[in-house]
């Protein structure tokens, strides 16, 4: 304390008069300030979180391509027979993830949705398609979260699924098609982001584990 006050270069007859002692406890209440230790530097996030953060993304992307491109009547449904079925996986079920086979699978799934949009990407081209700007930043953001998550299942030994053959439509010959067909692919991919999202969260306690 008295090392302390000499730092701050008070005289000790000062601090007796009665006329300070506001002075007096008002530099008590500084002493942490002078007297603290360096401030602890902030964790850095794990793979983990930057794949929750990056589907996060993925699915503002997705929302907003929605929100822009929006129909007033309903879209013809099951155009795209080989996308990952959505109607077994259920919040009850996040609990119960296996870290490994649910990372593979997440893999797999993605690189199932990188075909569509890619397909989807090529033939919007054609039909000069006004979202086209934003589905390529989308599907770059895809191709990032699944190289990120490739290093993650690298880490735990998470096998890799073979990789199954995309059943794609036909040739698209009007551009009403293609908004129909993007709008169908959107709703799916967006149910699809907020399930893995929730996914990589309830994994993560298993992965600090692993490692």
């Amino acid at each position: 304390m008295i090392l302390t006050l000499k730092l701050l270069r008070i005289p000790l007859p000062m601090l007796l008069d009665s006329s300070s002692s506001l002075l007096f406890s008002l530099l008590l209440a500084q002493l942490p300030v002078f007297t603290s230790a360096s401030p602890v530097p902030q964790r850095r996030p794990t793979d983990m979180d930057k794949l929750s953060n990056q589907t996060k993304n993925l699915m503002k992307l997705t929302q907003e391509l929605l929100r822009e491109h929006a129909f007033d009547s309903d879209v013809e449904p099951h155009r795209f027979r080989s996308l990952p079925e959505m109607s077994n996986r259920s919040a009850n079920d996040l609990n119960n993830l296996e870290l490994k086979p649910t990372l593979s699978q997440l893999h797999a799934d993605l690189k199932l949705y990188e075909h569509h949009f890619e397909w989807l990407n090529k033939v919007s081209k054609k039909h000069h398609h006004p979202a086209l700007p934003k589905l390529v930043e989308m599907i770059r953001e895809m191709k990032s979260l699944i190289n990120l998550l490739h290093r993650q299942m690298l880490r735990v030994e998470a096998p890799r699924l073979t990789q199954a053959t995309p059943s794609l439509p036909p040739h698209l010959p009007y551009q009403f098609d293609v908004l129909q067909s993007s709008h169908e692919l959107l709703q799916h991919f967006k149910l699809f982001c907020d399930w893995a999202y929730r996914a990589f969260i309830s994994l993560k306690p298993k992965v600090s584990a692993v490692q």
